[in-house]
C-alpha cells in the first residue's frame, strides 16, 4: 500500500515564510517612532486648531467684516467688529477676504485654522532642510518633531487663536527666494505679500542691496497691480488709506502695549509714563535699519541667502511702527537656518534657548503683573521687551553664522526637490 506523506521540507519551507511574512508586518523600531512624532504632531495641530476655532479669532472677524464692507459698499475704514476693532490694513486684504463672507464665522474660522498649517509645514521645510537632508531616513520623524516645536511658538500660536495672515506672507516671500526656480517672474508674492501687508516690503530692499534688481522691479510692479486691483474694486477706501489712515498708527490699538515688540514699541515703554520723543525712535530704528540690512548683504554676499532672508524678515517686523508678537512669525525660518545641518552643538544650544523663551507669553505676563504692582518697573519693561530684544539678538546670530562662512558668492538654494531625495526616505516595507 502506497503512503502518501508531505516531504518535510516543505512544512519548513512554509513556517519560513511565514516567519518573515509576519517580520515584514511588523513596522521597524524607525517607523513606530516616525508614527508616534507624527501624531504627536497632528496632536499638538490639532489642539491649535480646535482652541482657534473656539476662540474669539477677533483678527479674522476684522477680516470678514472688512470684505462685508467692500461687498455692501459701506466705508471700509469705518467699519468696527463686535470686539471694538477697525479695520487697518490695506483695502487688498479685504477684498481678498470676500470669501470668508460666504460661509457662517464659525466655519470660516474651522477653514480657516486648516489653512494655517499648510504655510507652517512650508515654512519649517525651508527653514530646517540641511537638518533634513542629513536626518536621511529620520527626515520624517524630524520634521514632525520640528513642526510641533514650531507650531507652539508664541508667534505661531497667535496665528490659530487670532486668525492672523503672516504664515501666509512668510510663505509667499519664501516661494519667491528659495526655489532655483520659479515658474512665475521672481518678485511677484513678495509684491502681493506687500500689498496684503506693508512689512514684506522690507524684501524689495533686500533684493535692491544683493543686486537682483529685476526682481526688486517685480516685486514693486507686482505691489502696484495688486494695489490698483483694489483701487478699481473700492477706489474710496483706497484713496482713504493711502492718504490717511496708513499714518493713524493709534488705529491700531495700543502702540505701548507690551503686545507691541517693534522697536518703537519698545521705545514707547522705555519712557512711560511720559511720552517718547519721535526723534528718539526714528534714530534709532535708523540705526537698526542700516545694521540690519549690512548684515543681511554680508550674508549674502558670503553665500548664505537663507541667513539674508532671515535677518530681513526678523528686520521687517522690528523696524515696523507696531508689530504684534505674531508678526515675528519669521522666527520658524530664522531657527531652522541657525540649527543648519545640527552639526554645531552651539548653534543648537542656541535655537533652542530661542525657542524656549518664544514658546512663552513673557512680555504678556510681564505687563500684568506690573499692573498689579507685583513686578518693579525696570525689571518689568526688559521682561516686556524680551521677545523683541531677543528678536534683534538674532539678527546677531545670523549675521554671525553668516559672515563665517567664506566668500562664496551669492546662490539661491538647492531646489526644493533637492532637500530629502526619494533614496533618503524610508522605504514604508521596514527592515527585516
Amino acid at each position: 500500500m502506497r503512503q502518501h506523506l508531505k516531504p518535510r521540507g516543505n512544512d519548513e519551507h512554509m513556517t519560513g515564510s511565514s516567519g518573515t511574512l509576519l517580520r515584514r508586518s511588523r513596522p521597524s523600531p524607525g517607523q513606530a517612532l516616525t508614527v508616534a512624532c507624527w501624531l504627536a504632531a497632528l496632536g499638538v495641530l490639532g489642539y491649535l486648531c480646535y482652541s482657534g476655532a473656539v476662540g474669539p479669532m477677533r483678527d479674522l472677524a476684522v477680516y470678514r467684516a472688512g470684505a462685508e464692507a467692500v461687498r455692501s459698499g459701506h466705508r471700509l475704514y469705518a467699519v468696527v467688529t463686535d470686539a471694538g476693532l477697525p479695520f487697518t490694513y490695506p483695502p487688498l486684504g479685504a477684498v481678498l477676504a470676500v470669501p470668508l463672507t460666504l460661509v457662517p464665522f464659525p466655519v470660516a474660522r474651522i477653514a480657516w485654522d486648516a489653512m494655517v498649517c499648510l504655510p507652517l509645514v512650508l515654512v519649517v521645510w525651508y527653514g530646517f532642510r540641511p537638518l533634513l537632508a542629513r536626518a536621511g531616513r529620520g527626515a520624517p520623524a524630524i520634521f514632525a518633531l520640528v513642526l510641533a516645536g514650531c507650531a507652539l511658538l508664541f508667534p505661531v500660536r497667535q496665528e490659530f487663536y487670532f486668525g492672523q495672515v503672516d504664515l501666509f506672507l512668510v510663505a509667499l516671500c519664501l516661494l519667491d527666494l528659495r526655489p532655483a526656480r520659479t515658474r512665475w517672474p521672481r518678485g511677484v508674492l513678495i509684491g502681493l505679500a506687500t500689498a496684503i501687508k506693508l512689512e514684506p516690503g522690507a524684501f524689495i530692499v533686500y533684493l535692491l542691496i544683493t543686486r537682483r534688481r529685476k526682481d526688486a522691479a517685480v516685486a514693486a510692479v507686482s505691489f502696484v497691480a495688486w494695489t490698483a486691483l483694489a483701487w478699481l474694486v473700492d477706489s474710496g477706501d483706497s484713496h482713504s488709506y493711502w492718504t490717511h489712515e496708513i499714518f493713524q498708527t493709534n488705529r491700531l490699538g495700543g502702540n505701548g502695549s507690551a503686545a507691541n515688540q517693534s522697536v518703537r514699541g519698545l521705545v514707547l515703554r522705555a519712557f512711560k509714563p511720559h511720552l517718547a520723543p519721535s526723534a528718539v525712535w526714528l534714530a534709532i530704528a535708523v540705526v537698526v535699519a542700516v545694521a540690519g540690512f549690512f548684515a543681511a548683504w554680508t550674508c549674502w554676499r558670503r553665500g548664505n541667502d537663507p541667513a539674508g532672508i532671515a535677518i530681513t524678515g526678523l528686520l521687517s517686523a522690528a523696524l515696523s511702527p507696531v508689530a504684534w508678537i505674531h508678526h515675528f512669525c519669521w522666527l520658524v525660518f530664522a531657527l531652522g537656518v541657525i540649527v543648519g545641518d545640527g552639526r554645531s552643538r552651539s548653534r543648537a544650544a542656541i535655537a533652542a534657548a530661542a525657542a524656549a523663551l518664544f514658546i512663552t507669553s513673557l512680555p504678556i505676563q510681564a505687563q500684568s503683573l506690573m499692573r498689579q504692582g507685583r513686578l518693579p518697573v525696570w525689571p518689568g519693561r526688559a521682561l516686556e521687551a524680551s521677545l523683541g530684544l531677543a528678536a534683534l539678538a538674532l539678527i546677531v546670530v545670523l549675521y554671525w553664522i553668516g559672515r563665517a562662512r567664506g566668500p562664496t558668492g551669492a546662490t539661491e538654494g538647492p531646489p526644493l526637490s533637492a532637500a530629502i531625495s526619494p533614496e533618503q526616505l524610508p522605504s514604508g516595507t521596514g527592515q527585516p
